[in-house]
């Protein structure tokens, strides 16, 4: 990573997706842009600047592009927790993003098909290569953890029943569902900027969801946060 990638900004919607980072980081400094606290430093000798955005795309968008403009990062990672589309991947395992969509966004009745987002005339929007390939050795390091790799939806809704959750495997082929991950994707596709997005498990994206996101948030919270670590660490 310190080869690869100078300055790595990190972006969680929650604190308690950050807090773990930030307790690690050393010379640290605040501003505020946008509305939104940057706390920058270094992560073992990494230069490293973290932000909580808050829930939902448009945080999650406004975040990405004022770390763009005020720290300009050669890459974002977006790290945080995400409910499972796949029984490959159950509560604390890890989902590492190749792509990134929107599974809300649907222009179906002009005629484009559903996920297209015209501002990057695609559907889904590519990781950096060489960040997945790092994040996903990294995840199959950790003991008792499984690890894929595939496509994350995003959308502005919590995901909290099979019929919801099999339109989004039907029609993205995703493995994992959250509020945040396309949006900053797009804006670093906008940008020029390499991102990669990963997520612990901490649902099950059906009707047991809101049971099981509880109980397993601060648990997945934890596994995102000490992944984002290791490979600043190792690599």
């Amino acid at each position: 990573m310190k080869e690869l990638y100078k300055n790595i900004g990190i972006i969680g919607a929650m604190e308690i997706e950050i807090k773990t980072i930030r307790s690690k980081m050393e010379n640290k400094q605040s501003s505020v842009a946008g509305g939104m606290e940057f706390v920058s430093g270094t992560l073992n000798g990494t230069p490293v600047v973290t932000a909580v955005c808050g829930i939902g795309k448009v945080c999650a968008a406004m975040c990405a592009q004022a770390m763009i403009l005020k720290y300009n990062p050669s890459l974002i990672i977006n790290t945080g927790v995400g409910g499972t589309l796949t029984d490959e991947l159950s509560v604390c395992d890890i989902a590492v993003a190749d792509s990134v969509c929107q599974h809300d966004f649907d222009l179906s009745p002009v005629g484009e098909v559903p996920g297209m987002v015209p501002a990057v005339n695609t559907v889904k929007i590519p990781c950096d290569e060489r960040a997945v390939e790092i994040l996903t050795a990294c995840a199959k390091e950790f003991e008792g953890v499984r690890v894929k790799t595939g496509t994350i939806a995003s959308g502005d809704q919590f995901i909290a029943s099979d019929e919801t959750r099999r339109r989004i495997t039907g029609t993205f082929g995703a493995i994992s569902c959250e509020m945040e991950g396309a949006s900053i994707g797009q804006v670093c596709r906008l940008n020029n900027i390499p991102f990669a997005i990963v997520r612990a498990i901490s649902d099950s994206a059906d009707g047991k969801a809101e049971m099981t996101y509880t109980e397993f948030l601060p648990l997945a919270a934890d596994n995102a946060a000490k992944m984002i670590e290791y490979i600043v660490t190792k690599y």
